[in-house]
C-alpha cells in the first residue's frame, strides 16, 4: 500500500517503522527536517518537509495515488484539517487522525465526509489507558488482550512453580479442566517461541499465551501461576494525558495517589478527579515514596514522559516493597532490556496502539490486531467471507487448511442463526448471540466466522492474510 503519514514524533516513527518493514510505500511529512532526515537514515521510506494540513505539503508527498492517509501529529486540529484537504483536492480513499481531545471523540458527526472526512480515528493515550486497567483487572497477566468484542480473551502469563500444569504435558490441562475448552496458542521459552502440541512440557519462567473465552480466562489462568491478591491500591508516577486518564478510570473502584513533579499541573489535577490523592513532587525522591507508604502498593505505574525517570521511579518503589512495579517506555530497546527484571511489566505506548492501526491496513477483512511481545508476534482476528468454491479456508477442518509452521488457529467465534432468540441490550438494540469454538484439528470453518490466529513472528501475516482472502469468484 501507498500510505502517508503525516507527523514524525514518537507515534508517527513507530507507525512507520512497523508499516515499513511489511514492505508499504511510506512517506512521511513534518515539518521538522532535522527529524525526518534521522527517521530516514533508519528506515526505507522517502520524508517531505511541509505542513501537513496545506496542498503543498500533500502534493510533493503523492497524495493522488496514495491508498491511505495517517495523521497523527500532536495536534488534533491539524490531523483533522489534513484530512479533509486530503479528501477534497486528492480524493484519498482511507483516511485515518489521531485525536486526542475528549470534545472532538464525544462528536462523531464532526468525521463525517461533509464535515472532517475521517475515516477511523484513533487515540493512543486511550488505547494504552484500557490497555492499563485490563493489567489491574488481571494483575497476573503481563498482557491482556481481547476479541470478537470483549468474548474471547488471549492472557499472556509467566509460569510460576506450583502451578498445577508446570512440569507437566498440555494435554493435562483436559483432565484438570474438563468443563473449559481452552487453547494455548504459543510458548515462549527463553525468548525462543515453541509451537505447543499436547506432549509439549510447561516450564518454570515460560511465557505462555492462553486462549478461551473471557468468562474462563481465570481458570486457566490458575493452571500456570497462583492467583494474585486484587489490586486496592495504586500510586501512579505522573500525570499527564496518559497518568490523568488512569486516574479517571481508576479512582472510582481503587485508593489511587497520583505524584506530579510540576507544580501547577498538580494542582490542575488535584481540581479535575475526584477521589484520587494528588501530591505535587519527584516519583524519584526515596523520601516522599516512604512518606507516602509506597510499601503497601499493590502497583506502582511510572506513567511520565520521560523513559529514564519512569524505570528509575519503578525500580525505587520495587525495591521499597511495592508489590508490582510497570513502567511506560517509550523506546523499544529499554522495553526488550528491561521487561521481567525488576520491573514487572514495561508498556510500550507504540506496540500497544500500533494494532488499531493495523487492523485497517491489513489484505481483507481484519477485525483487530495486536502486537506482541513488543512487536515480534501478533494476533489477528480474521473474518471468513465467501464460500466453499471462493474460498481456501470455508467448509474445511483445520488440519486439511496449508500448514503455515509459526501460525495457530486459536478459536473461532461464530454467530448463532437468527432463529436463536436475540439478545437485547439495555437501549433495547438487538444483538446477535455468538458461540465460541476452541480450534481443533476437526474443526470446521464456516463462511462470516471470526478466527483468531497467532503468529509467532510477523513476517508469517502475508501468508495468513493470502490463506483467507477471497477468490474473484465470489467478488
Amino acid at each position: 500500500m501507498k500510505i502517508i503519514i503525516l507527523g514524525a514524533g514518537q507515534v508517527g516513527a513507530s507507525v512507520a517503522e512497523s508499516l515499513v518493514s511489511e514492505a508499504n510505500d511510506i512517506t512521511v511529512v513534518d515539518t521538522d527536517a532535522m527529524r525526518l532526515a534521522l527517521l530516514q537514515d533508519r528506515l526505507d521510506l522517502r520524508t517531505v518537509a511541509g505542513h501537513a494540513t496545506s496542498p503543498s505539503g500533500l502534493r510533493p508527498a503523492r497524495a493522488e495515488g496514495a491508498d491511505m492517509l495517517i495523521a497523527v501529529t500532536q495536534s488534533d486540529q491539524t490531523n483533522l484539517c489534513a484530512c479533509k484537504t486530503a479528501h477534497a483536492l486528492f480524493n484519498l480513499p482511507t483516511r485515518i487522525a489521531r485525536v486526542r481531545s475528549l470534545d472532538f471523540a464525544d462528536h462523531a458527526e464532526l468525521f463525517e465526509p461533509e464535515n472532517f472526512a475521517v475515516d477511523f480515528s484513533i487515540c493512543p493515550e486511550q488505547i494504552v489507558t484500557d490497555y492499563i486497567v485490563k493489567l489491574i483487572e488481571f494483575p497476573e497477566a503481563l498482557q491482556v488482550l481481547e476479541f470478537a468484542d470483549g468474548q474471547v480473551s488471549l492472557v499472556a502469563v509467566r509460569a510460576f512453580e506450583g502451578g498445577p500444569l508446570v512440569g507437566h504435558p498440555l494435554k493435562d490441562m483436559r483432565r484438570h479442566l474438563p468443563q473449559i475448552d481452552a487453547r494455548i496458542a504459543a510458548i515462549f521459552r527463553r525468548d525462543t517461541p515453541i509451537i505447543p502440541e499436547g506432549d509439549t512440557v510447561i516450564e518454570v519462567g515460560d511465557e505462555v499465551f492462553c486462549l478461551a473465552a473471557t468468562k474462563n480466562i481465570r481458570k486457566v489462568m490458575r493452571e500456570l501461576r497462583r492467583m494474585d491478591k486484587p489490586v486496592k491500591r495504586v500510586m501512579i508516577a505522573g500525570g499527564g494525558n496518559i497518568g490523568h486518564r488512569v486516574v479517571r478510570a481508576l479512582e472510582r473502584d481503587y485508593q489511587v495517589k497520583v505524584i506530579d513533579r510540576n507544580k501547577r499541573h498538580a494542582e490542575w489535577l488535584a481540581e479535575n478527579v475526584r477521589h484520587a490523592l494528588v501530591l505535587q513532587g519527584d516519583a524519584t525522591d526515596e523520601k516522599l515514596l516512604g512518606d507516602e507508604n509506597v510499601d503497601q502498593m499493590d502497583l506502582f505505574l511510572a506513567l511520565t514522559n520521560d523513559d529514564e525517570n519512569n524505570i528509575m521511579a519503578a525500580l525505587l518503589a520495587k525495591r521499597m516493597g511495592a508489590r508490582r512495579v510497570a513502567a511506560l517506555i517509550n523506546r523499544r530497546a529499554y522495553a526488550e532490556l528491561l521487561q521481567g527484571s525488576q520491573i514487572d511489566i514495561a508498556i510500550s505506548p507504540a506496540q500497544t496502539s500500533i494494532g488499531t492501526l493495523l487492523a485497517h491496513v491489513r489484505r481483507g477483512d481484519v477485525a483487530a490486531v495486536h502486537s506482541l511481545r513488543r512487536g515480534a508476534a501478533e494476533a489477528l482476528e480474521l473474518v471468513v467471507h465467501g464460500d466453499a468454491q471462493s474460498s481456501q479456508v470455508i467448509g474445511r477442518r483445520i488440519e486439511e487448511l496449508p500448514v503455515i509452521k509459526g501460525a495457530t488457529i486459536g478459536a473461532i467465534v461464530r454467530a448463532l442463526p437468527p432463529k436463536e432468540k436475540p439478545v437485547f441490550t439495555e437501549d433495547l438494540a438487538e444483538e446477535r448471540q455468538c458461540k465460541v469454538i476452541m480450534a481443533h484439528h476437526d474443526t470446521v470453518i464456516q463462511a462470516e466466522d471470526h478466527v483468531i490466529v497467532f503468529v509467532v513472528s510477523k513476517s508469517l501475516v502475508p501468508k495468513v492474510e493470502k490463506l483467507f482472502q477471497v477468490g474473484f469468484a465470489f467478488l
